[in-house]
């Protein structure tokens, strides 16, 4: 599951268990990216708060099947085989189109978005691969470019925490060899309205 110790949910007490509560999934599922973090609640409370209020919240205006879009992207360009599996699963099921679905999967695969996406969906994916692979070479006109596209300044900085997010998330599991071992691929805290409610379904 990890190369460190975890605890597993029916061995929680306190804090972790309490956290495992506003986490868990069915069937009291904790996503292993989560159990990673089981020796250091406060860290887990503060990946959650990051992811939760980055990717799903109320506040955001670009489509959340795009920002999971863009993260799928990041976690292919990063080699994160567990968050891209477990966030195309997740857009899938928001794009709610198969075949559009896949060929997304496709593009992002063999590192062409173009063969996907067009126009400001495509400025943000030049955008995330940039930021992703060259981050000391980004410059004033890598978010000019976004705005040309028609993507206010709100948005840019959605994608910009997606972008990073998905960068901090990539290292957590990378670094820790975090599997998708008796994960439930998919879920997500998809109640955007109620920043506290981290559950997954």
């Amino acid at each position: 599951m990890t190369w460190i110790n975890t605890v597993a949910y029916e061995a929680a007490t306190g804090k972790l268990k309490k956290l495992y509560d506003r986490v868990k999934g069915p069937d009291n599922n904790v996503d292993n990216i989560m159990l990673a973090h089981s020796l250091r609640p406060h860290s887990m409370e503060g990946h959650m708060a990051i992811y939760k209020n980055v990717i799903h919240h109320s506040g955001n205006k670009t489509d959340k099947w795009l920002l999971e879009a863009c993260g799928v992207y990041v976690s292919h360009l990063n080699g994160c085989h567990y968050c891209f599996e477990h966030h195309f699963a997740g857009m899938k099921r928001l794009l709610k189109n198969d075949e559009r679905s896949e060929k997304i999967k496709e593009a992002i695969i063999h590192d062409a978005p173009q063969e996907a996406f067009e126009g400001s969906q495509l400025a943000i994916m030049h955008y995330a691969r940039k930021l992703t692979m060259t981050p000391a070479n980004m410059v004033r006109d890598d978010v000019t470019a976004l705005q040309e596209a028609g993507i206010d300044d709100g948005e840019i900085l959605e994608i910009n925490q997606v972008v990073s997010y998905f960068s901090y998330a990539n290292r957590t599991v990378l670094g820790l060899g975090v599997n998708t071992v008796d994960d439930i691929i998919g879920l997500s805290p998809n109640n955007s309205d109620d920043p506290d409610n981290w559950n997954h379904t």
